[in-house]
């Protein structure tokens, strides 16, 4: 006997139909009609309650979700799925674990969605330590959500084991593990492991077109591309991306010519393409003729409008947006913020009626980049679900306009701290001079369990360049071998430096030799290494070996070199070094080679012909122009020139000591006490302080510094006592300079 399917009853018709609508205004972003075809049901069901749930998560009114869930007369497991789904899409991680652990009953789509909310965090262990506690490990799903997340953290290893310890393994795990080696660009593994597989589907074979894609190597995603047995739309779309992005437009548009069918993704892809390229009457054209357009087409418009400076045509075409959303508003946003329009882009956030993360992250970025920190602060203190990107944008604000107190603030406030947030701190510390306070935190991520990486070691080694603290740089380089980045360009530059700062320019030489590939970087760092530690032969000797292994030498090479020369004494070769520079490279020079011709000239005693040079260039002098010359003037006791250098550097630094020390001390070596008198008292009306000097000194692993003008130091009086048998046992010592750079076999 047949079972006859009796028609639904009108009641049960209408809110069928009801609840599909309030799941496509969700989905279309019209969320105030979502909500007000929920208030108008006069017969609701759990499905209308769990649709509109999802609708408020999905449009990041989480807080309006969970009021809902609360209120639900009786809730399913769709309800608490969908509810912790919500939490995951919003990034609440801990709020999803909290509803996890009260569910009176789980499904394996339960165990799925903390296990891909714990990943999409990367909290890769708790995912890891939930998928061990899975109750029934024969569904290849969560097994599938956890390679995925390995993968997306690119912990590939761990997620080709756990792989092959799967029991069951379907299609989808297959895909899972080949997206892991093709979106971590291990292509040679990736198609290893794609001849392997049993089945496939059209979804292995984009993959493997999107992996050579984003590699560059579009010869072989054509290859594959032309393999596919039924490519579909995302096939065509894959490789016209690939080829936009690349800037091959023409091979872009002759893809999407011969798209057996267009959606709107290539369609919008196309324009992406074109705005990439800087095409923007193309993109124009083919938006304009577009069959259908959707909230993407336009964005993709105003993004590339953004993109190319066009702010007023991007501002023009969102006031036309049907039904703007919040992605093309953040990228109006961001326009206006990389273009210090602050303002402007204030006002649209205004206008934005549900902000997700990335709009809340770039307004107060915006504030932060342009200085303006306490409206930054006030924004964050009204973002509803603060994420990692906003706290680590407020350490790096902070401490962009020098307010580390503030920084530190924020960094003790985070729960959660990520390596972005410590590298932000220790990075914060040395922009500031801090640098004691760089290497304390430095130790600390250490201590935290936290790994460093390339910009992690790099700062430790500027701080203990600044510090001379050799012994400390020393460890972090053996840890810099231990973690794999002897290689990295960022932390072999910052070694060569921390070697130079230290007075061991052999090692800083060896560092550099040992690099498999230098950049411009490395060769400046030695050239000025070997400039501050007085080798003005040798730095030339590098600079000449530069030229002969055609590396075009820039700005910060010229200031090293002309420096090296300065310090030398090698006034000819400094003088050749700076027409070279001028006449052979085409570079003009900045206040810094200046600063340098007239040490050069100054220090060889040359001080009318330096302080001519001064008056005749074509550039403003500044600081370190007038301060060079009022050295030289101390060195050579010039009373008349110095007393000229000084007062335009009074102007440039006014509460600066050493510039008043070096010309009171020019007119008393002269004997001319009432100038010496006048000058004094103008430190006096000026209240120009002395600072107090400052020494430091590694004992157990830490390093201690000492104030000249500390009472709380007990022992000043045996440390005075001390430094004066030192300083009389150094004066009877026949001094022997460090030559080993000079023995080094450079063939």
């Amino acid at each position: 006997m047949k079972r006859i399917l009796k028609p639904m009853s009108g009641n049960g018709s209408l809110v069928f139909k009801q609840n599909t609508r309030i799941t496509q205004l969700g989905k279309s972003g019209r969320i105030q009609e979502a909500i007000q075809t929920f208030k108008n049901m006069s017969n609701k069901n759990t499905v209308s309650w769990n649709s509109m749930i999802s609708v408020y998560a999905k449009n990041g009114k989480i807080n309006d979700a969970r009021h809902l869930f609360d209120e639900m007369p009786q809730k399913n497991l769709v309800s608490w799925n969908t509810m912790i789904s919500g939490y995951s899409h919003n990034d609440q991680v801990h709020e999803a674990a909290k509803l996890f652990d009260e569910m009176p009953q789980r499904d394996n789509f339960t165990w799925t969605l903390m296990i891909t909310c714990y990943t999409r965090n990367g909290e890769l262990d708790k995912a890891k330590c939930l998928f061990d506690m899975l109750p029934d490990k024969q569904d290849p799903v969560c097994w599938n959500a956890l390679i995925s997340g390995y993968a997306k953290c690119q912990r590939v290893e761990e997620a080709r084991r756990l792989f092959d310890e799967m029991p069951v393994k379907n299609l989808v795990s297959w895909n899972s593990m080949l997206a892991a080696y093709t979106q971590n660009e291990l292509m040679d593994m990736g198609l290893k492991f794609f001849v392997q597989m049993e089945d496939k589907d059209v979804v292995s074979w984009n993959l493997m077109v999107h992996g050579f894609v984003q590699v560059a190597d579009l010869e072989s995603a054509s290859l594959f591309f032309n393999r596919i047995p039924n490519p579909n739309v995302v096939s065509w779309v894959t490789l016209l991306s690939g080829y936009a992005k690349t800037g091959k437009i023409e091979e872009a548009k002759r893809i999407f010519e011969e798209m057996p069918e267009k959606n709107i993704i290539s369609w919008n892809a196309m324009i992406t393409g074109y705005m990439q390229n800087s095409q923007i009457n193309d993109a124009l054209k083919i938006f304009k003729g577009m069959p259908e357009k959707n909230s993407a087409s336009w964005t993709a418009m105003i993004n590339g409008y953004v993109r190319n400076g066009k702010l007023e045509k991007a501002r023009e075409l969102l006031e036309q947006m049907p039904s703007r959303n919040v992605t093309a508003q953040t990228s109006m946003i961001s326009g206006y913020v990389q273009n210090m329009r602050i303002d402007d882009a204030r006002q649209i956030f205004d206008q934005v009626g549900s902000r997700d993360a990335v709009c809340w992250n770039t307004m107060i970025g915006g504030y932060a980049q342009c200085g303006e920190m306490s409206e930054a602060i006030r924004l964050f203190k009204q973002m509803p679900r603060k994420n990692l990107v906003a706290w680590n944008t407020l350490i790096a604000g902070f401490a962009q306009s020098g307010q580390m107190d503030k920084a530190i603030e924020i960094f003790e406030e985070m729960k959660d701290k990520n390596l972005v947030s410590w590298n932000s701190m220790i990075s914060g510390f040395t922009q500031n001079g801090l640098f004691l306070n760089a290497l304390q935190y430095f130790v600390a991520m250490g201590k935290q369990g936290r790994k460093p990486d390339q910009s992690t070691f790099a700062c430790g080694l500027i701080a203990c360049a600044n510090l001379a603290a050799l012994p400390i740089g020393k460890k972090i380089q053996n840890l810099i071998l231990k973690s794999g980045y002897g290689q990295d360009l960022y932390v072999t530059n910052a070694l060569i430096s921390m070697y130079s700062k230290c007075g061991r320019i052999s090692k800083a030489e060896q560092v550099f030799r040992d690099t498999e590939t230098v950049d411009i970087v490395s060769w400046n760092s030695l050239i000025s290494g070997y400039a501050l530690n007085g080798y003005g032969k040798e730095a030339v000797r590098i600079f000449e070996e530069m030229e002969v292994k055609g590396i075009c030498p820039d700005q910060v090479t010229f200031v090293g070199v002309l420096s090296a020369c300065s310090h030398a004494g090698l006034i000819d070769r400094g003088i050749k070094l700076f027409k070279l520079m001028t006449e052979t490279y085409s570079i003009d020079p900045v206040e810094e080679h200046y600063a340098c011709m007239v040490d050069l000239l100054g220090r060889a005693g040359k001080l009318e012909e330096a302080y001519k040079f001064v008056n005749e260039m074509p550039v403003r002098a500044n600081a370190g122009t007038w301060g060079a010359l009022l050295g030289a003037c101390r060195m050579h006791r010039n009373a008349d020139i110095g007393k000229i250098a000084a007062e335009k550097l009074f102007k440039y630094e006014p509460h600066k000591t050493s510039n008043y020390v070096l010309l009171s001390n020019i007119h008393a070596e002269a004997g001319r006490w009432n100038e010496v008198e006048r000058v004094r008292t103008l430190m006096k009306e000026r209240k120009v302080e002395k600072q107090p000097g400052c020494s430091w000194i590694e004992v157990k692993n830490r390093i201690r510094p000492f104030f000249s003008d500390d009472s709380a130091e007990t022992r000043t009086t045996e440390v005075c006592e001390a430094l004066t048998l030192l300083t009389l046992h150094a004066r009877s010592t026949d001094f022997v300079p460090d030559i080993e750079p000079f023995q080094l076999d450079h063939g």
